[in-house]
């Protein structure tokens, strides 16, 4: 079924609405689609207790056929066309949370389910999820997918990336009522309906280009409890196809995600020249005693510890954390590039569109 509607929906007799913004995503959205299909079980069947729609996003692939396809075989899916943006105003939508919003108001479920088209989801993870939040009486219940990543670039930099989020947003914290930490991942991001209604949606963050942590933040701040955790056991994702992806999504996302990006960088050019140059001074100037050797030696080691156990933090593979120090060049450049972009161009490029930025 293909629809376009502009109201909320009034009905709600569904225990889940699964919605997925999707442009250009051909390429990502079968596997998804094919992963949650597959999610219906006795007493929570695709069509009866939960459907899934997929908002195309002004798409000129064939991201739009696929779905079709697809709801031609399963009731219960659903194919929409996003409003058209209107970047004039003086909040304007980005796509994502245009095709997020207008989703939102279509949806039939109690539970709002956001996840991207390049996600995969383990078989019942929907089921787990809504008992997870009501196990925990939480509003937002948001996962943080296992990581896959290609080609050498994505393996030093999407580790360093993820162990500064995990020290930025402690979970632990995150999830505490009496902080006012907040954080959420859009690549899975469940939220109860009324709630999601009550603080706006995505209209409420609509010129957001980090909207999940932002909608996240705007929940906590109406104080209804969040949770936040890494869930390699719900989910996994492939974030970026080529290193090009990846420069652009970090140069969105960077400089918002990190409150001072560019001391942030300072510190691991700093990592890179003590993990390099260390042995090279110990070992390079002839007139050094051993003693002196070997404080540089230990200075060495306790910087290695003290990068090693910060990047372990990510959830990588060992073998990628331990290269992680050659991604340092590049994790720094991504971080100087999102703050020029962020405050001085104020505007930055995604999915072929231009946002300006606050």
């Amino acid at each position: 079924m293909t629809v376009d509607v502009d109201q909320p929906s009034a009905t709600c007799d569904l225990e889940l609405s699964v919605i997925i913004p999707a442009r250009n995503e051909e390429i990502s959205l079968p596997g998804c689609l094919a992963s949650l299909v597959r999610q219906s079980e006795p007493g929570f069947e695709l069509g009866r207790q939960w459907e899934l729609i997929v908002v195309n996003d002004d798409s000129d692939d064939a991201t739009a056929s696929i779905v079709r396809a697809l709801a031609a075989l399963h009731a219960g899916v659903t194919l929409m066309e996003a409003p058209p943006l209107d970047l004039s105003e003086s909040t304007p939508f980005t796509g994502k949370n245009n095709a997020c919003w207008a989703g939102a108001k279509v949806a039939r479920g109690q539970w709002l389910l956001f996840t991207d088209a390049d996600t995969i989801h383990e078989p019942d993870d929907l089921s787990r999820s809504l008992r997870e939040a009501e196990r925990h009486h939480v509003a937002l219940l948001s996962y943080s997918p296992r990581q896959v990543v290609t080609g050498f670039w994505q393996r030093v930099v999407m580790p360093l990336v993820f162990s500064e989020l995990a020290s930025v947003y402690r979970m632990a914290e995150v999830n505490d009522p009496g902080s006012s930490l907040a954080a959420a991942n859009g690549q899975f991001l469940l939220i109860d309906r009324d709630a999601y209604f009550a603080v706006g949606g995505h209209r409420a963050v609509a010129s957001d280009v980090l909207e999940d942590v932002a909608l996240a933040r705007t929940v906590k701040q109406s104080q209804r409890p969040i949770r936040f955790r890494y869930a390699p056991d719900a989910l996994s994702t492939h974030m970026y196809r080529t290193t090009a992806a990846m420069i652009e999504g970090w140069t969105k996302n960077l400089a918002v995600l990190f409150p001072r990006p560019i001391y942030l960088a300072a510190w691991r050019v700093l990592d890179f020249a003590l993990y390099f140059c260390l042995p090279l001074l110990a070992f390079g100037i002839p007139w050094l005693v051993n003693w002196q050797r070997w404080a540089l030696m230990l200075l060495w080691g306790r910087t290695l510890w003290r990068f090693y156990a910060r990047v372990a933090r990510s959830n990588f593979p060992a073998v990628d954390v331990t290269l992680s120090i050659l991604g340092i060049p590049l994790f720094v450049f991504l971080l100087v590039r999102s703050t020029l972009h962020h405050r001085m161009r104020r505007t930055v490029v995604w999915k072929g569109r231009s946002y300006r930025t606050s």
